[in-house]
């Protein structure tokens, strides 16, 4: 039997590693097994090297349509497929217009079509000027639907206040939709950071202490009891304490349908760090003490941590420099180096475990259909790793538009060597090596 292409000698990540092959045909997985008999158009020998999924990155800010020169889906897409990733979910915002209703969603996605280099999904919005737009987003498909507790900083991306959030969590009840939350209390951050400003304090230590704990903690809280009561399926994104992960844990033990995600800089960096790096890791949440990074370390190797996202939301080096940081804008540039940062502590999360947070779990969670798994009938997305590979992250290195990463610098271990979308490879060593073939996943019906 001819194959389009035998993936030979790799350790096969599934619940477990394996040395197999894995056989394909068109856009398809045919076959694994320790050894597959037969020819093959092509053949890859990956002896030493760790074949994965290829990841799925659910929460990023690519910001096209409007905003592409703070990123655009032609780079930020690149920069995935070179960090291993084949499909990616774009947030609502900083596009603009934000994806907030039909017109929006389609003019997102003829810009997707052509430009980007993996397959992709969209997010639509939840604010208090769209809920009449919602059945019209689920109907061309979105993953689910994004409502910020507290200001967004976009203008046309409005807060959810409790009352927004309660009828749009009935409404995604009714259609069969996710609500992702970005879960800090309004309040809270509003009056601290007026309360700095009022005293000249402008620093990023000043900063950190305006987004306390206690404001991300009171607003998972707060959305998880407005899900359980209205029977709606509950994503809180971004996660930076080991408190919201507990508080998580304890409400699906109690029967609510909620999930979490982190991000590789709550992994890797500290308050400690954004004191030395400053804008380049301004986040929100802001970066956490070493105990909590700590924490999700272990909450990570435990399975309470479903995805780990990388919030990738850039932007031009002018809009990064102020001489207040309160005015810096927020958003860490990662998409790259997500499976990298997870890799290079494989003693802590094994293999098979890095596959399910980067890929087996947010396609289950969402519904995509033959994605997230290397399995006969799913589609071929790979990445090809050497988990031996030490190398330090260059500048130069990154396929993003700023190339403005907090990782630069860093150690990593496990370097991608070659990526397969739907069984094409589109980058190798680094670079991309096919035209732009992404296509939208839509979440099966629920």
């Amino acid at each position: 039997m001819a194959f389009d292409l035998i993936i030979r000698n790799g350790t096969v990540v599934r619940e477990t590693e394996e040395t197999a092959d894995v056989a394909i045909e068109g856009e398809s997985i045919v076959q694994i097994a320790p050894s597959i008999v037969g020819a093959a158009k092509q053949e890859i020998d990956a002896k030493g090297l760790h074949v994965f999924p290829a990841t799925i990155d659910p929460h990023v800010h690519f910001n096209d349509p409007g905003r592409s020169e703070w990123e655009g889906i032609a780079t930020g897409s690149a920069a995935l497929a070179a960090g291993g990733g084949a499909c990616f979910f774009d947030m609502p915002l900083n596009s603009t217009p934000s994806t907030l209703d039909g017109l929006s969603f389609d003019a997102k996605l003829a810009i997707a079509q052509s430009q980007s280099h993996t397959d992709f999904g969209l997010w639509g919005g939840l604010t208090p000027g769209n809920l009449d737009k919602l059945e019209e987003l689920a109907q061309r498909g979105v993953v689910g639907l994004k409502a910020f507790m507290c200001d967004s900083g976009i203008d046309d991306f409005a807060r959810a206040d409790d009352w927004t959030l309660f009828r749009g969590m009935l409404l995604a009840r009714q259609l069969g939709l996710i609500v992702a939350v970005h879960a800090e209390n309004q309040d809270i951050t509003a009056g601290l950071q007026e309360l700095a400003r009022s005293k000249g304090l402008s620093g990023v230590r000043d900063y950190l202490k305006s987004r306390p704990q206690v404001a991300e903690i009171e607003a998972i809280s707060r959305a998880i009891t407005i899900a359980g009561e209205t029977g709606c399926r509950l994503h809180i994104v971004h996660v930076s304490t080991s408190r919201g992960i507990e508080l998580i844990a304890r409400a699906r033990a109690e029967g609510v349908d909620v999930t979490c995600e982190t991000c590789p800089h709550y992994l890797v960096l500290t308050a400690d760090d954004a004191i030395g790096l400053g804008a380049l890791a301004k986040c929100a949440p802001p970066l956490r003490s070493p105990e909590d990074r700590n924490a999700l370390w272990d909450h990570l190797a435990a399975g309470r941590i479903d995805f780990v996202a990388s919030d990738h939301s850039p932007a031009p080096m002018e809009m990064k420099t102020a001489p207040n940081f309160f005015d810096v804008w927020g958003g860490v540039a990662g998409v790259q180096s997500t499976l990298a940062a997870l890799t290079t502590q494989s003693h802590i999360v094994n293999p098979p475990a890095i596959a399910r947070v980067t890929s087996g779990n947010i396609a289950r969670r969402f519904g995509i259909e033959r994605k997230g798994r290397l399995e006969p009938g799913f589609d071929a997305d790979i990445t090809l790793v050497d988990l031996a590979a030490k190398f330090e992250l260059k500048r130069d290195m990154l396929l993003d538009r700023h190339k403005l990463s907090p990782f630069v610098g860093l150690t990593l271990r496990g370097r991608v060597k070659q990526t397969l979308l739907r069984g094409k490879t589109i980058c190798q060593d680094g670079k991309v090596t096919s035209p732009p073939a992404g296509k939208l996943v839509r979440p099966a019906k629920v």
